[in-house]
């Protein structure tokens, strides 16, 4: 693979709303397309980002791309904008020419849905007064609905490999018409086991077609299949030269301490009550752990919600969703998050336990200091965990090479993170009530985590007119045990004739032998009710 090297480097983001700049591009000057600049220029979107700003002459050429950038420094609109500009609408010239009309001429693989659903809302945002509809494919959503897309006919798909090779299995994904190909953030493709998958995916593409591949890394298995799937790409990264952490250190102030596993909740619950505090990622590294510690803080008053893999797509979609929209302003995720959720807003970020490895630790911090904001990253390291950290830090050079041992009452943690002196880790009672969080969490003050009462089916013994007798407490009967206890006779005059007609007839043919295998069963099932009988009707039959 011969290729060439462009190096952007990753200054902070510029402010898109400010055209006063003359000297700065825009994406018109770079030759995109004017339905395609009106829909960015409504979004405020007017400066392309320095990924964006070097891949789009290359791409919009129609060259083969290998782009290496952090998350969030803006690469989706790098291919996206490349990808609808070559897609041929109806009414183009070459339309008529089409093999396959209204099959896919784009296709844009992404390792997780989220990160499928954040790309799909992206181009759909850029295609805004563009006539190419884009459908984005992923599991966990039944399949008519995307079958039906793919049948009405659609420009652009935007998937994750498992639901693409199942409907192309199923041949209902036409790719032989597919002329720019994308792989996002293939990296994280390689961690998840789908190298293979996507692999299957490009060979059922046509023989000439663009591919542009985009990873934060570059492990050897992803420069393999570039080599063997692409022609003469250029590599382009976005970068301070020499410096690959550059803007993670300058615009995230990142803390690590050592803590104790069983005082971790408590300062996760005073850290959310640090000053300045704003939407808040806290990662865990198993499923379990999330749905505990968002229980938890949910009990202590908080609004958070949680995104894991145990989750329905739908509750997936739901958290994300309210996160976005400030209705949850803490989001308790598994690494599932780490990729996909692009929100410029979020403050902090939390890693309950050291991360694997130093590409987890990035794209987790990554999740803040977005578009040229500030934020704070907080890792709690365990004992056992040291050795992992070390690793870590030196692969960063953080200069943190032993965390400092921390606890929920450590004045240097309150001191750090500007946490209001006397903070518990309980939300106060009036905090609970204000603002719009406050709300959700005002209506479940009383009982947030009520348990549930008891099998309303269980009996209770009582004593009436000096005898036991069993009661059931099943709603229902509450009224008509309750009447007994009062009026005796009442059980006898309000029990059907029938079950009355049939206790009779049980008790004759047990005293005349008739049935001898059948009568003492119905006697056994039988004795229960006689002895409740005889007690709340004095006796009597």
């Amino acid at each position: 693979m011969s290729d060439t090297t462009l190096t952007a480097e990753a200054v902070e983001p510029q402010d898109n709303s400010n055209a006063s700049e003359p000297a700065q591009q825009s994406f018109a000057d770079l030759n995109v397309r004017e339905d395609i600049v009106a829909s960015l220029s409504e979004a405020g979107i007017i400066f392309p980002f320095p990924i964006q700003a070097m891949t789009l002459p290359v791409a919009l050429g129609g060259n083969d791309i290998i782009g290496q950038a952090k998350t969030g420094t803006g690469k989706t609109l790098g291919f996206g904008i490349p990808a609808l500009q070559r897609v041929i609408r109806e009414g183009d010239q070459g339309y008529e020419d089409l093999a396959f009309p209204g099959a896919p001429q784009a296709l844009i693989v992404a390792p997780t849905r989220e990160l499928a659903i954040q790309v799909g809302a992206d181009l759909a945002q850029a295609s805004k007064h563009s006539n190419i509809s884009i459908t984005t494919i992923y599991g966990g959503r039944p399949y008519e609905e995307q079958i039906a897309a793919l049948k009405a006919g659609t420009d652009v798909i935007v998937g994750t490999p498992g639901r693409l090779i199942d409907l192309n299995r199923q041949r209902v994904l036409n790719l032989k018409q597919v002329r720019t190909v994308v792989l996002d953030e293939a990296d994280e493709m390689l961690d998840l086991g789908f190298l293979p998958d996507v692999e299957r995916i490009l060979a059922a593409l046509p023989p000439v077609r663009q591919a542009m591949l985009f990873s934060a890394t570059m492990p050897g298995a992803v420069i393999t299949m570039a080599r063997r799937y692409m022609s003469r790409p250029t590599h382009i990264r976005a970068q301070d030269p020499g410096d690959d952490e550059s803007l993670t250190k300058r615009n995230i102030r990142q803390l690590v301490y050592r803590a104790h596993n069983m005082d971790k909740d408590e300062m996760v619950a005073r850290l959310l009550q640090a000053e300045g505090r704003g939407k808040t990622i806290i990662f865990t590294q198993t499923k379990r752990s999330a749905a505990k510690l968002t229980d938890e803080l949910v009990d202590r008053g908080f609004n958070a919600g949680s995104l894991h893999g145990d989750l329905g797509q739908g509750a997936r979609e739901q958290a994300l969703k309210a996160f976005r929209s400030g209705k949850v302003d803490i989001l308790v995720a598994t690494d599932v998050a780490a990729r996909g959720i692009d929100v410029d807003d979020v403050t902090h970020v939390v890693n309950l336990q050291c991360p694997d490895d130093e590409n987890t630790y990035l794209h987790r911090v990554g999740r803040t200091g977005r578009a040229g904001n500030t934020g704070t990253a907080v890792t709690f390291v365990d004992w056992d965990s040291v050795p992992r950290w070390s690793l870590i830090n030196k692969a960063l050079g953080l200069n943190v090479p032993e965390p400092v041992e921390t606890y929920s009452s450590s004045p240097h943690f309150f001191t750090d993170l500007d946490i209001p002196k006397g903070t518990k880790g309980h939300l106060p009672r009036a905090k609970k009530a204000n603002g719009a969080e406050g709300e959700r969490s005002a209506r479940n003050e009383d009982s947030p985590r009520t348990p549930r009462r008891r099998s309303n089916t269980r009996s209770r013994t009582r004593t009436v007119n000096g005898q036991r007798t069993e009661k059931r407490a099943a709603q229902g009967e509450g009224a008509e045990q309750e009447g007994s206890r009062h009026g005796h006779s009442k059980g006898k005059q309000d029990r059907p004739a029938r079950e009355n007609e049939r206790h009779r007839q049980t008790q004759q043919a047990g005293a005349e032998g008739v049935g001898t295998a059948q009568a003492p069963a119905q006697a056994r099932r039988r004795r229960p009710r006689r002895r409740t009988r005889s007690t709340d009707a004095g006796g009597q039959d």
